[in-house]
């Protein structure tokens, strides 16, 4: 598993640069174990670098609205009861329907051939799909699977654990008869840790996987790793299964841990459900909390919308940002600090920077400002009466970044307008339990938008797919050419955005060789309604 240190640099002069190169020269010297087979920096130490590399300036001016004559227009907008009514509107029942259960009887070998151990790196959605594919690759070598071990992430730095995130108990129960599952090694593998993976070369340890390896690696390349040693520890395993060329009863056997296995523990569910609550009943009639923790607007009671709301996925930190080498409106101060970002973490080589931000705008490769999708939804018919749950980390930018979004959408909320401090105390600084929170109440929203690709937006597109919840897809493509035109009237962007979008709205697509299983779970994991 590679290091990646995520810190900022913001030197100005050749001398403070020359220090900070001299600096990562010397960190394996004094701290190898940051760089050990398994390494990973923890919290602490990149919370220091981030301390000594950061300077005082600002990092960006207040963002001004790029689109100035389309937002005026949009908060003077009007949708008609029909408008809402059919943008509201379900889905109705495709072709296809949920179809995980394999055609073949489930069935457990009659010995294992050992454990299957594996470290799985990224945020809670990478984790996710990381956990599917362990259990498909424990069924192809008919091996027992330990719970995986979940790596700190060193951008999110969460130290939460499965059993910290996922309901063990109902996820082992779920498998029961496709795989064996056990929570811990016993006494006779104790010894295989990350501590011991990390310390030396172990004959255990398969760090060789290709990315999307084939059925057939697995049985030549770790099977007689297990059948040898009793245990295999696969590290890295990200992506490190092939979606294409697999029986059935394996693709199947993956969305049934995705969508039916993995569960979040009872305090998320408990928490999502009261969020939901609150969205869903904002009188506070639900009894769940004291009113104050939502905004009231008196005329919403007979709208078409009533009781209903839409979560909106914004991710737009400052990684994001740096790496779509996109202008978005800070001024210059912003271009040079993420300019300095791009050098720092990927030393200059973003393929985007080749292109100017109009090239790049023209081809949808920017992500959406949270002013841009707040036109997108009010081109498509959102009115200021829609409750809108932003489902998000850290906005590059602050309040200043989504304050055009909060003007369309005033009654926009999240976990800290909706639950108390002492509601959300569990989960509080932890990244991948505030994730599995929004993740949940995204299941069940009425509606479902995400203003830029990405594995949050990939996980939930195929489970709201899997159960034919409505799903809106921004064609960026198409925003980013009207974006372009300073000179479009509100009457055509919106014309426009509706015609682009009546085939984005959570229609089943067929999954294409390469496609992940996770994000088009048709045709494999779905079958004739």
């Amino acid at each position: 598993m590679g290091l990646k240190l995520h810190y900022h640099n913001h030197y100005h002069s050749p001398r403070g640069g020359a220090l900070g190169a001299l600096l990562l020269l010397l960190l394996p010297i004094f701290l190898p174990s940051l760089f050990s087979p398994l390494g990973h920096a923890s919290p602490s130490m990149l919370s220091g670098l981030n301390v000594m590399m950061k300077s005082n300036f600002q990092e960006w001016n207040v963002p001004k609205s790029r689109h100035q004559r389309l937002l005026k227009s949009a908060v003077q907008r009007q949708t008609s009861e029909r408008e809402l009514s059919d943008l509201w509107t379900p889905l109705a029942n495709q072709s296809l329907k949920p179809c995980a259960e394999s055609s073949i009887a489930p069935s457990l070998p009659e010995k294992s051939e050992g454990f299957i151990q594996l470290f799985l790196d990224g945020g809670l959605n990478q984790q996710r799909m990381g956990i599917c594919d362990a259990v498909a690759v424990a069924k192809i070598l008919n091996a027992t699977l330990v719970i995986p071990y979940l790596e700190v992430n060193p951008v999110w730095r969460d130290s939460s654990s499965f059993m910290d995130i996922f309901d063990v108990d109902h996820f082992i129960n779920a498998l029961k008869d496709d795989i064996s599952i056990v929570k811990e090694l016993p006494s006779d593998f104790s010894w295989s840790t990350r501590e011991y993976y990390a310390t030396a070369i172990r004959a255990t340890r398969v760090k060789t996987a290709p990315v999307h390896a084939s059925a057939n690696w697995y049985l030549e390349n770790v099977l007689p790793v297990v059948q040898s040693y009793g245990i295999a520890a696969i590290a890295p395993f990200s992506h490190r299964l092939t979606f294409d060329n697999l029986p059935m009863d394996i693709q199947r056997l993956r969305c049934k841990v995705n969508f039916q296995a993995l569960v979040f523990v009872p305090h998320i569910r408990a928490l999502g459900d009261a969020l939901i609550s609150r969205l869903r009943n904002p009188s506070g009639k639900s009894g769940a909390v004291a009113t104050n923790y939502l905004q009231e607007m008196p005329d919403v009671k007979d709208k078409q919308g009533a009781g209903k709301f839409v979560v909106l996925h914004l991710r737009f930190d400052k990684d994001m940002a740096a790496h779509s080498a996109c202008d978005f409106g800070g001024g210059k101060a912003e271009k040079l600090a993420l300019a300095k970002y791009r050098q720092v973490i990927w030393q200059g080589r973003v393929l985007n920077s080749q292109f100017t931000d109009e090239e790049l705008r023209s081809q949808g490769r920017c992500p959406l400002t949270p002013e841009e999708i707040g036109l997108l939804l009010a081109a498509l018919g959102f009115d200021n009466s829609t409750r809108l749950y932003l489902a998000s980390h850290k906005v590059y930018g602050g309040e200043a970044r989504i304050s055009n979004l909060r003007r369309l959408f005033p009654l926009m909320e999240d976990k800290k307008s909706l639950a108390s401090s002492e509601e959300r105390a569990q989960i509080k600084g932890k990244a991948s339990l505030l994730a599995a929170v929004d993740y949940y109440v995204s299941m069940h929203s009425d509606i479902f938008v995400s203003a830029s690709p990405g594995n949050m937006h990939n996980a939930l597109v195929g489970h709201r797919t899997y159960e034919n919840l409505k799903t809106i897809r921004p064609s960026m493509s198409l925003l980013g050419q009207l974006f372009l035109n300073k000179s479009i009237s509100w009457s055509d962007f919106q014309q426009s955005v509706v015609e682009g979008h009546q085939n984005r709205q959570g229609q089943i697509r067929l999954r294409k060789p390469k496609q992940s299983i996770y994000t088009y779970p048709a045709p494999d994991c779905m079958c004739q309604a």
